[in-house]
């Protein structure tokens, strides 16, 4: 009576190391390496800017978004970046460099060899209310225009939470998107700051599609309530898969969008273990 037990459960055993085998050899859901936001290592860079260019280098990044020239002029930095084999593909700048000097913003990004100029906050006195959104809306398409006309970049908005407060019947942070020019304006979207004020940010990929170009990979430490702040503690930064976001859905998403960089950025001061972690992570996926 034993003997039929033991071939079935040895058949049931032999198929679940095969279906397991399987999907462990599937297809990589995130194949490239991801590139690395300046800002995870700004203490670093303060200091050393070679030095902390090499340790990016070693965990084998070769793209980066720089939001600071930390000292360097945009020639030198690019000399460094040249030397070590990275490229910057994002310049990131103020709201008001952005709007007041937007020549010279883009002849820094040129030197520094972007592709993409990108502005992360929009100055405001909270909340963040329509009239803010409205003028963004001009300030973005005039720029943009600049950009993309005289200098052939493109410029994306990075969101930081807070304009996801209601709106009609969606958010202001509809309402920035649809009253851009696509020809002139794009988004990199922050899926933490799209999660923190509660939004699923696959489903923000999956609305607007080819209208985001940029990605900034973090997640948000288990446990942490959101609101529309756009403010939390650097230290709820956590590595991709430890937190409470969706990565494989976002990733998924991303990929059908068309999302050009994917950028990580890690505040917390755990970020030398956490990136690499990070890094692993991404790798381990399958579709």
């Amino acid at each position: 009576m034993k003997k039929p037990y033991c071939f079935i459960s040895s058949l049931i055993l032999s198929l679940v190391c095969v279906a397991s085998a399987f999907c462990q050899s599937g297809k990589p859901l995130f194949p490239q390496t991801p590139g690395l936001v300046s800002y995870t290592h700004r203490e670093s860079f303060e200091k050393d800017v070679p030095a902390t260019l090499d340790t990016i280098k070693a965990l084998g990044i070769t793209d980066m978004e720089f939001s600071n020239l930390f000292g360097k002029s945009p020639e030198s930095l690019r000399q460094l970046l040249d030397e070590r084999g990275i490229a910057c593909t994002s310049f990131g700048v103020g709201y008001d460099e952005l709007v007041n000097n937007t020549e010279e913003v883009a002849r820094k990004a040129k030197v520094l060899g972007a592709s993409f100029v990108r502005v992360a906050w929009i100055p405001h006195k909270a909340p963040f209310k329509l009239e803010d959104a409205q003028k963004a809306v001009a300030d973005f398409n005039r720029a943009g225009k600049v950009l993309k006309e005289e200098h052939g970049l493109t410029f994306c908005y990075h969101n930081h939470g807070y304009e996801f407060a209601p709106y009609g019947n969606g958010t202001l942070f509809d309402y920035l998107v649809l009253n851009t020019n696509p020809e002139y304006v794009s988004f990199e979207l922050d899926i933490l700051w799209a999660f923190h004020p509660g939004q699923d940010p696959a489903q923000l990929l999956k609305k607007y599609g080819e209208r985001f170009k940029l990605m900034h990979l973090k997640d948000l430490r288990k446990g942490v309530k959101g609101d529309l702040t756009g403010s939390t503690s650097t230290e709820n930064d956590v590595a991709l898969g430890t937190g409470q976001i969706n990565i494989p859905a976002v990733l998924k998403a991303a990929k059908k969008a068309g999302v050009q960089h994917y950028y990580i950025e890690d505040e917390s001061k755990l970020k030398s273990v956490q990136v690499p972690q990070t890094m692993a992570y991404l790798k381990s996926l399958k579709e």
